[in-house]
């Protein structure tokens, strides 16, 4: 349940979700995420196109696209547009993820397989954004924290090595000191200042880190930047689409589901991630939301294809900015995708970024993957880590951190296969949703009603309720314990009706686990747009917040039962509801 106490609400939020910032804060902002971003959306597609061989036509295409689609994208992510999109920062560039396995398509189909097998993917994640709510039990909390908590693991090598990124005729301290200069007033503008200053902080530390390097060790390269367009447009290299579905493209399908469902679990916990910074006070997950990230990454896969470029994902890193600035408007987000799109038509000043010192870029992620792991850290002790959860997750991220390393028989990953399981993203998401589902397969047979939802049914439940108390051997406290919150519950999902008028087509799918002495009940419906979950954290700020018709059921709701979750999704509304079994019961 979300935190009601007004001494934990975030107070250093400065503009929420909903709020508009003052235009030149707006445009700063909205510049300040491109810059940080930029270099990531460039390298990917360069990266990948350079080492399978291909055009330098091709290689200029494909980098022009990523920023067009990465600003389409990061505006629709902000915006929303019907289902598509989370109405949130949720900055979209290129990912690094398909990099191993867009390299071997290439290679083996050429570009325009590789634009086949993208939009395949993109169709993967409209039916996963579309089904969420089937598959709530495989993408939950604790997945979404152990994909966070895994992605400074993933990071770390790169890191690594743009700290030695210096010519070598430098000065031995050119890296050490340009690293040491950027962190530094990144991470002290913050921790003393507020206001201007801590909005500019990330971007203030990449200056200072670049001042540094060319200035005070001559390692910022500008001939690159002086030679390029101040405007300009690549030569149209389209590879197109190749339809004709080989068998190279059937032996590589797998690989890009597989990194599909991947990218759609940090979607997952970055979508939740920016809800958790976007507002001072504590809401309940939108998982609404969620699913329209999830289809806008579709669309940027889709895209992505289209126009013959690299996929591409949410990047963690808005996320960190968001809480460092305090600003999390919808506004930033479209205004970083009308830079991104502005961006692809100046070479000269995506060069200057593309350019900087990897020390300065180093630093940067050091921050920026703290702050992750932090998050992560933040979603799995606010879902509860209870024994089961706390070893689902240690074994996941031991795995995905060995996997990392090569640890693990290292001779027997090579190929394509090798480059994948090589990520420990990959792995411990996989590990994670395989332990996940084998806790559901094995955790015995969930008791099922299905009725109509009117007040009616009430009876129904009840009964329903009676029977599975008594098949647990329940006493009949814990039974009226059970019984109180179904009628509470019924009475909140039934709220409005005069007589069943009008709610002939509602139907309800009642769930009832057993779980020790606690009993899971999962009421799965279609209610209205109002969030149980933050209703109940109003009770906790005084009455006047809440209708008084539903005061009464929500507080006995609250006494009775030991946790209420309320996940929204599309059509459908899942109230979870866990009731712990009393001493005296």
């Amino acid at each position: 349940m979300p935190d009601s106490n007004p001494s934990r609400q975030r107070r250093d939020v400065r503009y929420e979700a909903g709020e508009r910032p003052p235009l030149p804060m707006t445009a700063g902002l909205g510049i300040q995420y491109a810059l940080i971003c930029i270099a990531s959306i460039i390298l990917t597609p360069t990266v990948m196109i350079t080492v399978a061989g291909g055009s330098e036509e091709y290689l200029s295409w494909a980098v022009f696209a990523a920023l067009v689609v990465s600003g389409i994208t990061t505006a629709i992510q902000a915006r929303r547009v019907g289902r598509i999109g989370a109405g949130y920062i949720l900055v979209m560039g290129s990912t690094s993820a398909f990099l191993a396995v867009s390299v071997t398509a290439i290679e083996q189909g050429g570009p325009a397989m590789l634009a086949t097998l993208i939009i395949a993917s993109a169709l993967v994640q409209f039916v996963l954004g579309a089904r969420m709510a089937l598959l709530r039990r495989i993408f939950t909390p604790t997945v979404a924290g152990t994909v966070l908590i895994l992605i400074p693991v993933t990071l770390a090598p790169m890191i690594v090595r743009k700290l030695a990124e210096v010519p070598v005729d430098a000065s031995p301290l050119a890296g050490p000191v340009t690293a040491l200069v950027t962190l530094l007033v990144m991470v002290l503008i913050p921790l003393r200042f507020t206001g201007a200053a801590r909005l500019w902080a990330p971007a203030t530390g990449i200056v200072a880190g670049g001042l540094t390097a060319g200035l005070g060790f001559g390692i910022y390269d500008l001939a690159a930047v002086r030679e390029a367009a101040w405007i300009g447009l690549p030569a149209i290299a389209h590879p197109g689409v190749d339809l004709s579905f080989r068998p190279e493209f059937w032996a590589l399908l797998p690989s890009f589901v597989i990194v599909t469902l991947v990218g759609a679990m940090d979607t997952l916990g970055d979508s939740i991630a920016i809800q958790r910074v976007s507002w001072r006070r504590p809401r309940a997950i939108d998982f609404r939301s969620i699913q329209g990230a999830i289809s806008a990454d579709g669309v940027g896969n889709l895209l992505s294809g289209l126009a013959g470029t690299v996929p591409n994902t949410t990047y963690g890193m808005s996320i960190s900015v968001a809480e460092l600035t305090g600003v999390a408007s919808r506004a930033i987000g479209i205004a970083v995708g009308v830079v991104f799109v502005a961006l692809a038509f100046l070479p000269k000043f995506v060069t200057l970024i593309v350019a900087m010192p990897g020390p300065v870029v180093a630093a940067y992620f050091v921050v920026i993957v703290a702050l992750i792991f932090v998050f992560g850290m933040k979603i799995l002790l606010q879902d509860g880590l209870d024994h089961r959860k706390g070893l689902i997750v240690g074994v996941a991220f031991w795995i995905g951190f060995a996997f990392q390393l090569d640890w693990i028989y290292p001779e027997y990953w090579q190929g394509a296969w090798g480059e994948l399981l090589g990520n420990g993203m990959t792995v411990g998401g996989i590990t994670v949703i395989l332990l996940t589902l084998f806790g559901e397969l094995t955790g015995g047979r969930r008791s099922r009603l299905k009725t109509r939802l009117t007040a009616e049914t009430w009876a129904e439940v009840d009964a329903f309720l009676v029977k599975f108390a008594a098949r647990r051997g329940w006493g009949g406290k814990m039974e009226m314990r059970l019984r109180a919150v179904g009628e509470e519950t019924m009475q909140i999902l039934t709220r409005g009706e005069r007589g069943g008028a009008g709610q002939a087509g509602r139907r309800l799918l009642l769930l009832a686990h057993g779980d020790g002495g606690a009993a899971d009940l999962e009421f799965i419906a279609t209610t209205d747009q109002t969030n149980l979950e933050d209703q109940l954290a109003m009770l906790g700020e005084g009455a006047a917040k809440v209708p008084d018709e539903a005061e009464t059921p929500l507080r006995l709701l609250r006494h009775h039962a030991s946790s209420i979750r309320h996940q929204q999704y599309h059509d459908i509304d899942i109230l979870a509801i866990r009731v712990g079994r009393r001493r005296d019961a």
